[in-house]
């Protein structure tokens, strides 16, 4: 696979990935974890737009589920689409394969719904072919208890398993960036989440 020597995500490699992040999903979680989760989210692909790391947008079955959610389409560059994905890992479909692809990016960031299908199948697809694979445990989520054992699973596959604030550590590296970054996206953290 292809990882950094001393294991860091180097953000000029790395491409986020929002994986259908959408209503149905997220209704199947306890109420009290969706709102914190979308906003982990929000917050992540921010600051990945304010150090130029790609993002890369998917929703399942888009005519019949909907797209990704406003909070977090709203954040999407203008011409950056969300993928209708029709297959459960985004590698196994050639359009957003071919997308990823065309980041030229080699270590992919995952996020989103749900761990155990989604998430899993991506993470195994992309690292199938190549690239080295983080999913974020506190920025993706299932129902209990298939969130737990779909992390115990990834990891022991080879994923690396961070949470938000150690993939943003990983990307920023230094004082000066993280001056830069935070003024970008500014001081307010998602609830829950201390730097």
């Amino acid at each position: 696979m292809n990882r950094p020597a001393n294991g860091l995500l180097d953000r000029a490699r790395c491409c986020l990935a929002v994986i259908d992040v959408q209503a149905f999903f997220l209704d199947k979680l306890p109420g009290e974890q969706r709102a914190p989760l979308v906003a982990r989210i929000a917050w992540l692909m921010r600051a990945a737009l304010a150090l130029d790391i790609p993002l890369l947008a998917t929703a399942e079955d888009t005519p019949r589920l909907g797209s990704l959610v406003p909070e977090l389409a709203t954040l999407l560059p203008a011409g950056t689409p969300v993928h209708n994905k029709v297959v459960f890992g985004l590698a196994g479909q050639g359009d957003i394969r071919a997308a990823a692809e065309a980041t030229g990016r080699d270590q992919f960031v995952l996020t989103g719904l749900e761990t155990d299908v989604c998430i899993t199948q991506s993470a195994f697809g992309l690292m199938e072919a190549g690239h080295a694979v983080a999913v974020v445990v506190d920025g993706c989520a299932s129902p209990a208890p298939h969130h737990d054992i779909a992390i115990q699973r990834l990891q022991a596959a080879g994923a690396a398993i961070m949470t938000v604030k150690s993939v943003y550590y990983d990307w920023v590296r230094d004082l000066a960036t993280l001056a830069r970054v935070k003024a970008k996206i500014g001081g307010d953290l998602p609830a829950g989440l201390t730097l």
